[in-house]
Order: C-alpha cells, then sequence, then structure tokens
C-alpha cells in the first residue's frame, strides 16, 4: 500500500449556510505548504483516529486554488464521524489529509456545459466556476448553464457568488429548482432533470449533442440525470463526468 504524505489544515473561517440542514462553509489553511496545487473538482481525503483506528472521509474541494487554503461545504449527519468532527471544529483547530485526488475535473478542450447539483454536490462546482471566470482564456467565451436543485429555499447554498457570476457573464447562466417550494417561491420547480433538458432542447438541433454535463450530488439523481441525457436526448456517455456522494 502507497503511504500517501499527510498535510495539517488549519480552519481560519467558518459559517453557516443553513442552520436548518445543518451545513457550513470551511476554510483551512495548510501549515505545511505555501501552495496546495490542484484541478477545480478534485476532492481531499481527511484523515483523523477514531478508537485506536484511521478514519478516512472524502469531501470535495469547494473553491478553486488559492495559495495554501482551499475550502469545504458540508453538512452535519447524524451517526456520522467526520461530518460531526469537522462541524464541531473550532477556528484555530487543525486536522490531518491527503490529496488532491480525483477525475471530476473539466475537460480540454472545453465545450460549452451544464453544470448539474444538487445539496452539498454543489461543493465542486463551486470551484469550477471560481476557475473558470477568474480569467476569460479559462472560460474562452463558452456556455455554462448552472442548474442546481433543493428540496427548500434555505437550502440554496452560495446563491449570492451564482448570481454575480451570472450578472457579470453573460455566457454563465443560474437556474435553481426546488422540489418542496413554500407558496411564495418565485423561482423554478421541479427536479434538475427537467430544467437539464429545457436547456438542451432551446439549442439548435444540430448543437444538442455538442456540449458536456457535469453532475455532482446523490446517486438517484445522478443515475436520473445521465438516463435522461443518454437515453432521450442521446448523448454519448462519455460527454457526462459525474461525482455521486452517498
Amino acid at each position: 500500500m502507497i503511504e500517501r504524505p499527510l498535510h495539517t489544515a488549519r480552519l481560519v473561517q467558518q459559517e453557516w449556510l443553513s442552520q436548518s440542514s445543518e451545513t457550513k462553509h470551511l476554510v483551512f489553511a495548510i501549515e505545511d505548504l505555501d501552495k496546495f496545487d490542484f484541478d477545480a473538482g478534485q476532492f481531499i481525503s481527511m484523515v483523523a483516529p477514531k478508537e485506536h483506528k484511521s478514519i478516512t472521509r472524502a469531501y470535495s474541494i469547494a473553491s478553486a486554488p488559492r495559495k495554501n487554503e482551499f475550502d469545504l461545504c458540508l453538512n452535519r449527519v447524524e451517526e456520522g464521524f467526520f461530518s460531526n468532527l469537522l462541524c464541531d471544529m473550532k477556528e484555530g483547530e487543525a486536522v490531518k489529509f491527503h490529496g488532491p485526488h480525483g477525475n471530476f475535473v473539466l475537460r480540454d478542450p472545453l465545450r460549452d456545459s451544464i453544470l448539474i447539483a444538487t445539496g452539498t454536490g454543489i461543493a465542486p462546482i463551486r470551484g469550477f466556476v471560481q476557475w473558470l471566470f477568474a480569467d476569460d482564456s479559462h472560460h474562452k467565451g463558452k456556455q455554462f448553464h448552472l442548474v442546481y436543485g433543493t428540496r427548500y429555499a434555505a437550502d440554496i447554498y452560495y446563491k449570492d457568488y451564482f448570481e454575480l457570476v451570472a450578472h457579470d457573464f453573460p455566457n454563465f447562466h443560474y437556474v435553481v429548482t426546488l422540489s418542496r417550494p413554500s407558496g411564495d417561491w418565485q423561482g423554478e420547480r421541479g427536479y434538475v432533470q427537467e430544467h437539464v433538458r429545457k436547456i438542451v432542447e432551446a439549442r439548435p438541433e444540430a448543437e444538442r449533442t455538442n456540449m458536456d454535463a457535469y453532475i455532482c450530488g446523490l446517486n438517484d439523481m445522478v443515475s436520473a440525470t445521465r438516463k435522461m441525457l443518454k437515453e432521450e436526448l442521446g448523448w454519448d456517455r462519455r460527454q457526462i463526468v459525474f461525482e455521486r456522494y452517498d
């Protein structure tokens, strides 16, 4: 077994994204690195001791590369050892990790794309968007649609950030859809795949398969969206990059 080098990450900032679902945004600084290189969309593996064993848990990085820092987006899970450890951390406390890992990264060459996420699956997508729109040479004027689905309005994570990008860049389009909206909700309703279908079908017929999809979320959503793209819209499986987290 290959021994992976462990790094020390110290919590420097935290905030609630949603108190009702106990979801937090955490910012870590790496003590033993001046620069942390990774591709937007990759994950790290946190490591901590529990009852004389070493417990490891993977978390997608919720930011683009930024000096020696990285962000996480996660929610407390009942009986979840690592989610409780991280949600209970105080600023100044540290945790070990190794990485980066993973192939959930943007394709080269870049094409028009649909970014699809539910819940905390928005984490690596936020990293994509930060990287893409940090420099015009990154997004190259391609069209990007972000379709984000959640149950309730209280759980729309990073809404202000994505709305700002959509305001500043005409080639970034942001759609939020709720599956259990309240009566006063003015936005889109239903599941993400319904809105993905609309985006694809709104394109000229010759352009409908000339794009890629990046999907992150719970297995049911990932499977349903992949099936719809392949079976209903005629996409090739190689056009669909995905990461499941349940």
